[in-house]
């Protein structure tokens, strides 16, 4: 496994894979990785004869400098992991080597098609911007087949996917194929999040109340409205010490706007375990 450091040296090695008709994966990460991570990179080796992972902690998708600062990063523990599974080239950038000055102080606009208005683009003003900017330069230097996300940041997802499928940018990115991969979770049911890292043993007790509240309300949709459920998830998770809801709304899985009925539902949400902010879904069955 090579780790390259610049643009340079990751275009020398994309134009080498193409030159042999070589299919390419992209799996971009922010480090910290963890098995939820690991599982996305799998499933790339297994589809492509080359996978490339990106580490990079993209400072124009934080809007809060310090979640940025205290963001986990250790590359080599990263890269260990990521050559035991059989990664073949690691993008571990600086900011400077992503970004010029300008455009690090420039905010990257994009028409994602009313999904940032919503839930997390709601609730952190700028961050899709910056993501949308990281992972379409990133698309543009590795030029890849098939790149690979979580489903756990499902909205996340979708505006990627309305990128390269639907906006005008995609013409820019040919045949490329968006894959997402089931929300991978502890033996627990907690979501892993590299922000798990800073949760302490009681929080880490006390976040898998997150996802056992929200496996219990495809019980509750059995019986009752979108509405009631969600009010009742809302109450449950703030019911328990330690937890507070930033939100929890059920959307319509395309649209990500707020839905009446079970058909094509996902409930989306975030919740504060003392100072870690953490996200989670559940997709509901059409009942």
């Amino acid at each position: 496994m090579q780790i390259i450091t610049t643009k340079q040296e990751l275009a020398r090695q994309v134009e080498a894979c193409k030159r042999q008709h070589k299919s390419i994966g992209l799996v971009p990460t922010m480090g910290a990785l963890h098995e939820g991570h690991a599982s996305l990179v799998r499933r790339s080796v297994s589809e492509n004869d080359v996978c490339f992972v990106s580490v990079f902690v993209n400072p124009t998708q934080f809007n809060n400098k310090e979640d940025l600062a205290k963001y986990p990063r250790n590359l080599e523990r990263d890269a260990a992991l990521l050559s035991s599974i059989g990664v073949h080239f690691v993008f571990a950038p600086t900011p400077e080597e992503m970004y010029t000055a300008e455009e690090m102080n420039t905010c990257f606009t994009f028409d994602f098609g009313g999904l940032d208005q919503v839930m997390e683009g709601k609730m952190r003003p700028g961050h899709f911007n910056g993501m949308v900017q990281v992972v379409s330069r990133l698309f543009h230097l590795v030029q890849p087949d098939r790149a690979y996300f979580g489903e756990k940041d499902f909205q996340q997802l979708a505006i990627i996917r309305f990128m390269v499928e639907r906006s005008e940018l995609k013409d820019s990115f040919g045949s490329l194929q968006i894959v997402g991969c089931p929300i991978v979770r502890e033996e627990s049911g907690l979501a892993m999040s590299s922000r798990n890292e800073r949760l302490s043993a009681e929080e880490k007790r006390t976040a898998v109340e997150i996802s056992r509240t929200l496996f219990k309300s495809l019980e509750w949709a059995k019986e009752q409205s979108v509405e009631e459920v969600r009010k009742r998830v809302v109450d449950a998770v703030n019911a328990v010490d330690g937890l507070e809801v930033e939100y929890y709304e059920i959307v319509d899985k395309t649209t990500l706007q707020p839905t009446d009925n079970w058909h094509n539902a996902i409930g989306c949400i975030t919740v504060y375990c003392g100072p870690v902010r953490l996200i989670d879904n559940i997709q509901y069955p059409a009942l």
